[in-house]
């Protein structure tokens, strides 16, 4: 016959040591925490990712020593069970501060992860898949919930002044080649231009990025990561390709062409896009255009304007 052994107690230094200094913490938690994670994106779509996840309570109990990790991570691993929209994450708030009862007044959550979407060529019929960083946040505080989506996403930019500077050497180009000549051929003009003597200048673009902190409209079934994505895209029409033939080449440049735009302008575009989407209450952005002039970056930052909402910090991101 078997014996079983009794448990032994085993001392919690946490829960018996009191602290008397009455100092409160504002967040204690973890951080770099590894979790697959299915996320509803639009459509119901449901998108699998590996995150890095940071989890926080306040301690609001000035005389304990500190908070039970354990179990902020235990309810992270239930969480990686199932499928992850605004509803789970409100859940999962809820259950931090249900197990630190009496502990924690405020929770917060956040997931990093890289969304993988299908994106199609210009003009090939080709596709291929582009990686966007993405955030989801979510906090607690007093019992208010708040939801928040960070996105970056990679678009071309030709600068407006380099375009016109570029366009008067072209002219001055033609007008050397063709002096004097009261009547010129135009399949001349046209083997001239195509010819490498027709380029005398280019203007200079670069890869840009925005930056975006989102916060969402309440009642969303799902994280409208695609949606955005989407939207910012068309506004800023010369996003960053994959797949790409000689055909999709000349129509990315054809676009930048027709598309070009100061930081400035990039902010604009963007903002607009955002200003009238049903799923963002609030919005933080940043444009960076990562110069080829420059050794330096050209930054403009933008916010909505809401009461009480983001406020214009340049690094906030």
């Amino acid at each position: 016959m078997s014996q079983q052994t009794t448990p032994k107690a085993m001392p919690d230094v946490a829960d018996q040591a009191k602290i008397t200094d009455g100092l409160t913490l504002d967040w204690v938690g973890m951080a770099e925490i590894a979790i697959p994670v299915l996320v509803k994106d639009q459509d119901r779509a449901v998108r699998s990712a590996a995150a890095k996840v940071q989890a926080y309570v306040s301690l609001d109990d000035a005389q304990a020593k500190g908070i039970h990790m354990s179990r902020l991570y235990l309810a992270l691993d239930l969480l990686a069970e199932q499928a992850v929209g605004p509803n789970e994450l409100e859940q999962l708030l809820t259950e931090f501060l249900t197990t630190h009862q009496g502990l924690s007044d405020n929770a917060f959550v956040e997931f990093r992860f890289d969304c993988l979407l299908r994106r199609e060529s210009l003009l090939s019929g080709n596709s291929g898949v582009k990686s966007y960083p993405v955030r989801l946040r979510a906090s607690q505080h007093k019992g208010a919930v708040s939801l928040e989506l960070g996105l970056a996403i990679d678009y071309s930019s030709t600068c407006p002044c380099s375009a016109a500077l570029s366009r008067q050497l072209m002219q001055e180009a033609f007008e050397r080649q063709f002096a004097g000549q009261a009547l010129v051929d135009a399949d001349k003009i046209s083997q001239w231009l195509r010819s490498e003597a027709g380029l005398a200048a280019t203007p200079h673009s670069q890869r840009s990025t925005a930056q975006l902190w989102l916060r969402l409209a309440p009642d969303l079934a799902e994280f409208p990561i695609t949606e955005l994505v989407d939207q910012v895209e068309a506004a800023l029409r010369t996003p960053v390709q994959t797949a790409v033939k000689r055909a999709d080449e000349q129509e990315f440049a054809r676009l930048n062409a027709q598309n070009l735009m100061f930081c400035e302008d990039a902010a604009r575009k963007v903002s607009k896009a955002l200003i009238v989407s049903p799923s963002v209450k609030d919005f933080w952005l940043r444009v960076n255009h990562y110069e080829s002039l420059h050794a330096h970056d050209a930054v403009a930052i933008n916010t909505k304007g809401v009461v009480g909402g983001y406020q214009p910090e340049p690094n906030l991101y």
